[in-house]
């Protein structure tokens, strides 16, 4: 009611009740959560960038590596270039809209990169343009001097920026080349490797892959992999349907290699972890299936009964329950399909064999399949 209908009500004395459930609490405690959180990460950042590079722990480089991959000016470099970057780069802050950051014709000494807040180059010609976060200006990665074409100003105020001296910005991007091993082949270059070190101590450091021809990636699966490469594996069978045309190509490569006694371990760990991570590849691909079938004979036949056992134990957790229709013409047809085990065997039915190019194989009826 209104105050005019109830006229002065007296609500003194009356007892308190909470009015916000705790389910509601709670949604808005997560809320407050999920909303500081990217603030916090910021605030992180900034405590790191505004260390002395001296005093930066790898702790706080690998934050600035977090958040400067982001960025579009560091979007081509390397991994290992973007962390002697964060290792070196200077924080700067421009408090004031309006501000001239760099005159015409002014001798340059430093690359700039936007972290917050607009700038805009005004040309001698009569252009403009304005640079955001992420987008940088300055110097080229060269020892030679430099002049600035134009007036760079603030347009908005708490402009931030990161900026790296000439000196380092051209040893940085000068090494990179010590840092990258070419595997040749033909005078052709098939793979590109990236020397890293993980930390200070000098511990954790090798070759990682960052560039190779198809054929090359699907041959590192069985090389040996780098203390800083640990998940190789499992980052080609992620992501190979972007680069190959068909899963088979891996497949018919593990099978041949499978025979050589010093691969055969290695072709299994493979295998193994396919199944095991991505076991749809197998289930929605009858071509697929044969290959498993096929890899399942040959641990049989060279007697590797413990990864035979791994390998049916990950397929029968990652198999999935399905319906399958399957219309015959009259009740005299054959099915296409036949059945092992039941009461008198002591074990479950499952399909034995399913004829190639039949109705129950364009059903989706497979070997191994329980009934």
């Amino acid at each position: 009611a209104t105050e005019s209908e109830m006229g002065d009500v007296d609500l003194t004395g009356l007892p308190e009740a909470p009015v916000d459930s705790e389910d509601e609490e709670e949604e808005e405690d997560e809320d407050i959560d999920r909303t500081s959180d990217p603030l916090l990460g910021r605030d992180v950042v900034r405590e790191c960038l505004e260390k002395e590079p001296a005093d930066k722990t790898d702790d706080d480089i690998e934050q600035l590596l977090e958040f400067m991959h982001q960025l579009p000016a560091f979007a081509n470099m390397t991994m290992s270039v973007r962390r002697e970057l964060c290792s070196v780069m200077i924080f700067e802050v421009v408090e004031q809209a309006g501000a001239i950051i760099l005159e015409d014709g002014q001798e340059l000494d430093s690359w700039y990169v936007i972290l917050n807040g607009t700038v805009e180059i005004s040309y001698p010609d009569g252009k403009s343009e304005s640079l955001c976060m992420g987008n940088s200006f300055g110097i080229t990665p060269s020892l030679d001097k430099q002049y600035m074409n134009g007036v760079v100003r603030t347009k908005v105020d708490d402009c931030q920026f990161v900026c790296i001296a000439q000196q380092d910005y051209w040893r940085i991007l000068n090494h990179v080349e010590k840092n990258t091993h070419k595997v040749e082949e033909e005078g052709e270059i098939v793979m590109v490797k990236e020397h890293r070190e993980l930390d200070r101590s000098g511990t954790r450091k090798g070759h990682i892959v960052i560039k190779a021809t198809p054929e090359r990636l699907i041959m590192h699966l069985i090389e040996e992999h780098s203390i800083v490469d640990p998940t190789y594996i499992e980052d080609f069978l992620l992501t190979y349907r972007t680069f190959l045309t068909s899963p088979l190509e891996v497949g018919n490569k593990l099978l041949e290699w499978f025979t050589v006694d010093s691969l055969r371990d290695k072709v299994t760990r493979v295998v193994l972890l396919w199944v095991n991570n991505h076991f749809n590849d197998f289930e929605g691909d009858p071509a697929m299936t044969r290959f498993l079938e096929e890899f399942e004979k040959n641990l049989e036949d060279t007697k590797m009964k413990g990864h035979l056992r791994l390998l049916n134990i990950a397929c029968a957790a990652k198999a999935k329950w399905r319906q399958i229709t399957l219309q015959k013409p009259s009740r005299d047809s054959p099915l296409f399909f036949s059945l092992l085990g039941g009461s008198d065997k002591g074990f479950g039915i499952f399909v034995e064999t399913v004829e190639m190019g039949s109705k129950a194989a364009e059903a989706g009826l497979k070997r191994g399949d329980q009934v």
